[in-house]
């Protein structure tokens, strides 16, 4: 695991209108990226985002906790 992924810092996200509007920092550049989550994809995702910023592949890791959705980053190897 990279420094980058250990200092990348969860992030819970709420439902709005049943549109899940979320961000998540780099684990490349440190930059907030915003992002969605689409509630058909299940309890459980990951999938690749590209930075808003820096352009470096970030590995999603999105679940429910029954709260919310919680996003972990970490860049793609």
């Amino acid at each position: 695991m990279s420094l980058a992924t250990t200092l990348a810092p969860f992030l819970r996200v709420k439902m709005m209108d049943r549109i899940y509007s979320a961000g998540f920092q780099c684990a490349g550049c440190g930059e907030w990226n915003e992002t969605q989550v689409d509630p058909t994809g299940g309890s459980r995702q990951s999938y690749v985002e590209d930075c808003q910023v820096c352009c470096k592949p970030n590995v999603l890791d999105v679940r429910w906790d029954g709260e919310g959705y919680i996003i972990r980053a970490e860049l793609e190897s």
